[in-house]
């Protein structure tokens, strides 16, 4: 049970979103979400000092954000002389149909009385999104972005088979997921290649990870060489050593079910596709789940074994541990235990039937932890620098890479 967009996609929940086009407007948005309950602030620091791809992926994620089909209307606030212009995110949120207002500090003469109206404005869309209802609509309409952070040993063995178990029962009735994190899945690639439905798929799926790795070569500063470690300090304390067990553990987050295509960063699959999706993006938590939502995705899936408080200011995030301890320890911020794989109380194809319902029950409205704490951590634009020849480079390498 959703909201029907005039875009033809549902979304699970009905936000007015208040989107600044530049950081520069942060706290004005801040403080107009703060006075009108069933508004929510999508701070960032970005939107000026960008210039070329990087500013292109400011403008197409906050596109992304302010259509996405969570999100009923929007309120765009602009400072007026940012490289981003706030009428450009403002014609694209115009054109998918919903409402839509902007403000500029500019031009309104300062924060004070744009926040005035904003406050206004809001209140008036919030009102409006409240008599809309719920209706049927079909599974092929519902998208999981697939995370995991704060990994331990437990995440590979329980809590990330659970996901690729909901996946394959989701995507069974004609649903979509999407798993990205490709530096965490460096040595998969053959096995995710193995599941595409063509080669056309499978030679994106080398792609991406082999691009990936030449990211993760040129970042390499050998002056210190304990910062070139893909494991983190929490990984390797919660039972995870190498690349090869954090990857091996984080594939199992896909299940087993065909990949349909390779998505771009904030960049939806087309209304015809459904099914599990990759998107060509790195690691960063709050980077990965902005990018998943921006292709869509309505709800967020994320494991965790040493335990994770964030959330997602649009878009639903589940908490999922197999670490019995800390389910106990973290209990506030956490929606599932999936730590009787471990103990043996039940296999993983159970946990993951359980979880569909969870992820179900989510979809239909009640809400998630991180919800009910109000946490909205993982709303992270993406950077991307450097010459077009440098990225030019790269791509001629990874294309000798591929298999034939």
């Amino acid at each position: 049970m959703g909201y029907k967009r005039p875009t033809g996609r549902a979304g699970i929940r009905n936000h007015i979103a208040i989107i600044p086009s530049v950081f520069c407007a942060n706290t004005t948005v801040a403080r107009i979400a703060a006075q009108v309950e069933g508004s929510v602030a999508l701070r960032h620091p970005v939107g000026c000092a960008q210039v070329g791809y990087d500013l292109e992926m400011t403008a197409r994620t906050l596109k992304a954000m302010g259509t996405h089909p969570n999100v009923a209307g929007v309120l765009v606030v602009g400072l007026g002389c940012e490289r981003f212009k706030p009428a450009e995110l403002y014609d694209s949120i115009k054109a998918s149909g919903r409402p839509v207002e902007m403000l500029v500090i500019q031009d309104e003469g300062g924060s004070t009385r744009t926040i005035e109206d904003g406050v206004r404005i809001v209140r008036a869309m919030v009102e409006q999104a409240r008599a809309a209802r719920r209706v049927e609509c079909d599974m092929s309409e519902l998208i999981v972005a697939l995370k995991c952070g704060g990994t331990d040993a437990t995440s590979g063995l329980a809590a990330n088979p659970t996901l690729g178990a909901m996946c394959d029962r989701l995507t069974a009735l004609g649903g979509s997921a999407i798993i990205s994190e490709l530096n965490e899945l460096l040595g998969t690639e053959d096995l995710l290649a193995a599941r595409a439905i063509n080669e056309e798929v499978a030679v994106k799926i080398y792609n991406a990870i082999y691009e990936i790795e030449e990211v993760l070569r040129s970042a390499i500063d050998p002056r210190f060489p304990s910062r070139n470690h893909l494991i983190s300090p929490g990984n390797f304390d919660g039972g995870v050593s190498s690349i090869v067990e954090k990857a091996l553990g984080g594939y199992h987050k896909s299940g087993s079910s065909p990949i349909v295509d390779v998505l771009q960063y904030a960049l939806p699959p087309r209304l015809d596709q459904h099914g599990m999706f990759v998107m060509n993006y790195e690691s960063h938590d709050g980077e990965v789940v902005t990018g998943m939502v921006g292709c869509g995705a309505q709800l967020v899936a994320f494991t965790t074994g040493r335990g994770n408080p964030t959330g997602f200011p649009i878009a639903p995030v589940l908490k999922v541990t197999g670490n019995a301890k800390t389910f106990q320890k973290m209990r506030e911020h956490f929606d599932f235990d999936a730590s009787p794989v471990i103990s043996r109380e039940a296999p993983f194809e159970e946990t993951g039937a359980d979880f569909l319902d969870m992820v179900m029950r989510v979809a239909n409205g009640e809400q998630t932890a991180s919800e009910k704490f109000g946490s909205d951590e993982l709303f992270c634009v993406a950077r991307r620098q450097g010459p077009q020849s440098v990225i030019e480079e790269r791509r001629k390498r990874v294309d000798s890479y591929c298999p034939a």
